[in-house]
C-alpha cells in the first residue's frame, strides 16, 4: 500500500505545496485507487496534480467524519471529475448538521448531492480493499475517551452535544503489518486503536498515521501518550490537528515522524515501510 498527503495543516520544506486546516490523502492498494477525506477546499485537487496523481482513476472515496474541512472538497472534485460508479464510504450519521463555536462546520451539502457518485454508508466495518478495512462506528472503551464531544448536531429539531459518532478511520493490514488511519480521530484515538486490536486480535497495531485531535489538554495528552507507548509499536505520523506538547510529550516513548503536504508513505508486503519527503 502506498499513502499519499495530498492536504495537511503543514508544508514540507522545499516542496512546494499547498497546505490548509483539514486533511485528505490519496491510497493505492492493489487495484483501487481511494481518496480518503478532500480536505477543505481544492488544495487537494492542486496538490495532486503537482505530484501527478491522477484522481480521474479513483474507485473508492472514504470519509472519515462529517466535517466541512474533512468533506468540503468533494464540490471541486465533482466538478473535476465524472464520479459516476465511485463508491463512497462513510458513518451514516456523516451528513447531520454541525455547529461548533457558532460556526456551521458541517458537510456543506446533502448526500443526495454525491450523485452520480453511489452513496454507501455503514456503521460496520466494511471491507474498502484486499488490505483496507473501514471501521463504521467506533465504540468507546477507554475511560479517558469515553465522553468526548464536538460542538453540537441537529438531531430530532435539537442541538444536542456531539459525540461525533460518524468518526471512523481505516485500517491497512496485510502480513504482520497493522497501520490505522484517521481523520480527526474525534472518536478517540486510544479507542481507534483498541478497536482495531479488537477486531484483528492483537495487542498492538504497527503504525498510526492521521489527525490525533490532541491539544492543550494536559491530562489526557499524558494518558495517550502512554496508551500509545504501550500500543503502538511502530511509527507515529501525527497530521492535521495536534498541538506541538503531544508531539513533544509523544516523541518520549514513540518514533514521531514529521508529516505534511507531499509526504509518501508505502507499506511493503515483506512488513517493511519507506518514507518519501
Amino acid at each position: 500500500m502506498e499513502l499519499t498527503i495530498l492536504c495537511d495543516n503543514h508544508t514540507l520544506i522545499d516542496r512546494y505545496y499547498l497546505g490548509e486546516p483539514a486533511l485528505s490523502f490519496y491510497i493505492e492498494d492493489g487495484e483501487k485507487r481511494i481518496l480518503f477525506d478532500t480536505g477543505y477546499s481544492d488544495v487537494f485537487l492542486r496538490n495532486a496534480e503537482k505530484m501527478d496523481i491522477d484522481l480521474s482513476g479513483i474507485t473508492d472515496i472514504v470519509f472519515s467524519h462529517g466535517h466541512n474541512d474533512h468533506t468540503g472538497g468533494f464540490t471541486a472534485l465533482k466538478k473535476a471529475y465524472d464520479l459516476t460508479g465511485i463508491c463512497v464510504h462513510a458513518h451514516p450519521d456523516t451528513f447531520k448538521p454541525k455547529r461548533h463555536e457558532g460556526l456551521d462546520v458541517g458537510t456543506p451539502y446533502h448526500s443526495e448531492d454525491l450523485f452520480p457518485a453511489l452513496w454507501a454508508p455503514s456503521a460496520v466495518p466494511v471491507q474498502i480493499s484486499e488490505h483496507l478495512l473501514f471501521l463504521g462506528e467506533i465504540p468507546r472503551t477507554v475511560p479517558f475517551e469515553k465522553h468526548l464531544t464536538v460542538g453540537t448536531y441537529l438531531e430530532k429539531g435539537r442541538w444536542r452535544k456531539d459525540p461525533v459518532r460518524d468518526d471512523s478511520a481505516l485500517v491497512y493490514h496485510q502480513g504482520g503489518t497493522l497501520t490505522v488511519i484517521t481523520g480527526c480521530s474525534h472518536s478517540g484515538i486510544c479507542n481507534i486503536i483498541s478497536y482495531a486490536e479488537e477486531l484483528f486480535h492483537t495487542d498492538h497495531v504497527t503504525d498510526v498515521i492521521g489527525g490525533f485531535h490532541l491539544m492543550e489538554d494536559e491530562k489526557r495528552i499524558r494518558h495517550t501518550a502512554g496508551f500509545l507507548r504501550d500500543h503502538v509499536w511502530g511509527s507515529l505520523v501525527p497530521c492535521h490537528c495536534i498541538s506541538l506538547q503531544a508531539k513533544h510529550v509523544m516523541m518520549q516513548d514513540n518514533e514521531v515522524l514529521e508529516a505534511g503536504s507531499g509526504m509518501r508513505i508505502c507499506w511493503h508486503e515483506n512488513g517493511k515501510r519507506s518514507v518519501e519527503y
